[in-house]
C-alpha cells in the first residue's frame, strides 16, 4: 500500500477535530463539504488544506472524485454521517483507503446486528422485545442507521406501544423495541491500537437530547418527545466503574476481532446505561469516532493519563497512521 499523505473525511460529524488533529500530526487535510456547509469549513483554512465541493455526499462515489483522492494519497476518516449518508453499499465502493475495519460499519447499520455481536461480546444488554405482545415493561422504540436518536420514543407497555405505532404509521418490521433500562446515560469513548495491541479510554460523555432533555423545563407531562441528540456533555466518571468499563470495552474487541477479523481497529464507542446499584448495561455501539469526542479536542482526563500532550481523538487517528507509515503496517489499520 502506498504512504499516506492526506488525511480527508465528509464535512459533518467530527470533521473538525479530525483534520484538526491530521494537521497536528504533519498530514495534509481535504474534507469534502456540502455546497450549503462549505463558509464553516473555509473559516478554518488554517488546518484544512483542500475542499472538494458536492451538492449531495454520495458523489464521494463518483470516479473524478475519488481519482482526485487517491492522487492526493489520501485515507477517508469515518465518523456517523458516513453511515447515515452514504449508506453502506456506497461505502462498499469507495476504492480510495478508509481507516478501521468496514465490515464493523456494516454491522453498525443494522442495528439487529448491533445487539448481537454485544451478545457475542458477554456485555450486559438490555431485553430485546421480538413482538409488541412480548412487551411486560417499559420500551424504547428505535430505528436502524446511524441518526443521531431521531425517532426513538419511549412506551409504557404492551398497549401504549400499539397505539403509538399506529399514530405514527410505522413498519413494525422496521422496529427495534428494546427495554428501557432506569439509569444515567454514559458513552464511553475508546481506542484500540492494533500497532501497540493496547486499548485506551479516551473519554466519556453525557448526549444532550431534544426535546427528552428539555421537559424537565415545562411543568406538565407531555407524551411525545424525541431523543434527537443537540449536543454533548463531558462526563468523568467514578473511578470504581473503570474496571467494568475496561472489562467491557477489552470483550468488545474480542469479539470483533473474531467474528469481524481483524477486529476494531481505532476509536469505537458503547453507549450505556448506569444503574443506582452501578451496574452497566451497554445498548448500541458505535464502530468509529463519536461526536462527543469534541468535548475534548485538547484531550480529555482520560487521555493525559497516556500522553504527555493533548490528544483528542481526531489526533489519536492520525498518530496510529503516522505510526503505522513508520512501521510499514498500513495494512493493519487500513481493511479492505
Amino acid at each position: 500500500m502506498s504512504e499516506i499523505e492526506t488525511i480527508a473525511t465528509l464535512a459533518s460529524h467530527s470533521a473538525l477535530q479530525i483534520l484538526k488533529g491530521a494537521k497536528q500530526e504533519g498530514f495534509r487535510t481535504l474534507v469534502v463539504s456540502l455546497r450549503k456547509r462549505l463558509r464553516v469549513y473555509q473559516r478554518f483554512n488554517h488546518f484544512i488544506d483542500d475542499i472538494i465541493i458536492v451538492n449531495d455526499f454520495r458523489e464521494i462515489v463518483d470516479k473524478d472524485i475519488q481519482n482526485k483522492l487517491l492522487n492526493k494519497k489520501a485515507v477517508l476518516i469515518p465518523h456517523g454521517s458516513f453511515v447515515e449518508y452514504l449508506g453502506i453499499e456506497n461505502i462498499k465502493r469507495i476504492e480510495v483507503p478508509i481507516f478501521g475495519n468496514r465490515e464493523l460499519m456494516v454491522w453498525e447499520y443494522d442495528a439487529l446486528k448491533k445487539l448481537e455481536l454485544l451478545e457475542k461480546s458477554c456485555i450486559k444488554t438490555p431485553k430485546l422485545f421480538k413482538s409488541i405482545n412480548e412487551v411486560t415493561k417499559p420500551v424504547i422504540v428505535k430505528f436502524t442507521g446511524a441518526k443521531g436518536g431521531r425517532g426513538y420514543f419511549i412506551a409504557r407497555n404492551a398497549e401504549e406501544l400499539l397505539r403509538k405505532i399506529i399514530e405514527k404509521q410505522l413498519d413494525t418490521s422496521q422496529l427495534i423495541i428494546q427495554e428501557y433500562i432506569f439509569g444515567t446515560p454514559m458513552y464511553f469513548h475508546y481506542f484500540y491500537s492494533p500497532l501497540l495491541n493496547r486499548l485506551e479510554l479516551l473519554g466519556a460523555d453525557i448526549r444532550y437530547e431534544s426535546e427528552v432533555d428539555g421537559i424537565r423545563r415545562y411543568p406538565y407531562q407531555i407524551e411525545n418527545y424525541t431523543f434527537t441528540v443537540v449536543g454533548n456533555i463531558p462526563l468523568v466518571l467514578r473511578e470504581s466503574l473503570l474496571e467494568q468499563v475496561f472489562d467491557y470495552g477489552e470483550k468488545f474487541v474480542e469479539a470483533t476481532k473474531k467474528y469481524l477479523p481483524p477486529g476494531a481497529i481505532g476509536p469505537f464507542c458503547l453507549e450505556a446505561i448506569c444503574k443506582s446499584n452501578l451496574d452497566i448495561v451497554v445498548f448500541e455501539f458505535s464502530g468509529r469516532i463519536v461526536a462527543g469526542t469534541n468535548l475534548y479536542i485538547d484531550g480529555s482526563p482520560y487521555s493525559w493519563l497516556y500522553f504527555d500532550e493533548p490528544m483528542s481523538t481526531g489526533r489519536r487517528i492520525a498518530r496510529e497512521i503516522k505510526m503505522a507509515i513508520e512501521m510499514d503496517s498500513l495494512n493493519k489499520i487500513i481493511v479492505r
